[in-house]
């Protein structure tokens, strides 16, 4: 029996949609894109399939609010069923999608953004819908190639873009977790929101530093990839 978000994601109405493009960006990374037929809010996530036996998966949207596509982020699971399909795709192919939704919208307002792995794609949506203004963007990344889109992150944010690269080192990357940086800040800005996206393990850690330093339950908003 389904349960939860599984069922939830399930009884979503899908439209098919042609691939228009589809890039490794990365190791077992990719972009795909389609044609946009509905508006989003910069944040927000799409399911997606490629045929209606398999159960669709969510992705958040990395593309602006005002481009004519949609491009959604993600890596191969090599244990999963979905991503290693997805990534087989070619150019004119099916692909199931719903209508974009969720709650994990930014705003004009300042912010920390704060991203393990592809939960940089959120932020990217942002970044290119207008929203960078006022911004921190710490991304946690394993080897020096975990860090998407980092000439555009580099271009929009210079100094407020920290690199946390847990297994390699190199030249304006801080060496350790994420989780470890944010333990070294002596102090937090108080009164702004801080965006969390990633892994659930990530999330809870993130949220547990950020409250344990000052920050106010309520101004910690969560987007949690499974």
């Amino acid at each position: 029996m389904d349960t939860g978000l599984s069922g939830f994601i399930k009884k979503l109405p899908l439209e098919v949609f042609k691939l228009k493009s589809i890039s490794e960006i990365s190791h077992d990374v990719f972009v795909l894109s389609f044609d946009k037929k509905h508006d989003f809010l910069p944040g927000q996530v799409v399911a997606i399939t490629v045929e209606k036996t398999i159960p669709p998966r969510l992705y958040s949207i990395c593309s602006g609010k005002d481009e004519k596509d949609i491009s959604v982020l993600f890596n191969i699971k090599h244990d999963g069923i979905l991503s290693p399909l997805l990534a087989a795709l070619k150019e004119g192919d099916a692909i199931m999608v719903s209508p974009p939704f969720g709650a994990f919208l930014g705003d004009e307002k300042p912010a920390w953004w704060i991203a393990a792995g592809t939960g940089v794609a959120p932020y990217r949506s942002m970044l290119r819908s207008g929203l960078a203004n006022n911004k921190k963007l710490i991304h946690g990344g394993r080897t020096t190639d975990s860090f998407y889109f980092e000439n555009e992150m580099l271009d929009a944010f210079n100094e407020n873009y920290i690199r946390c690269c847990s297994q390699e080192s190199g030249e304006g990357l801080y060496n350790g977790r994420l989780t470890n940086w944010l333990r070294e800040q002596q102090q937090l800005p108080a009164g702004q929101m801080y965006y969390l996206c990633g892994s659930s393990e990530m999330v809870v850690e993130v949220r547990d530093i950020l409250i344990s330093k000052g920050v106010e339950i309520d101004k910690i908003m969560s987007e949690i990839y499974f």
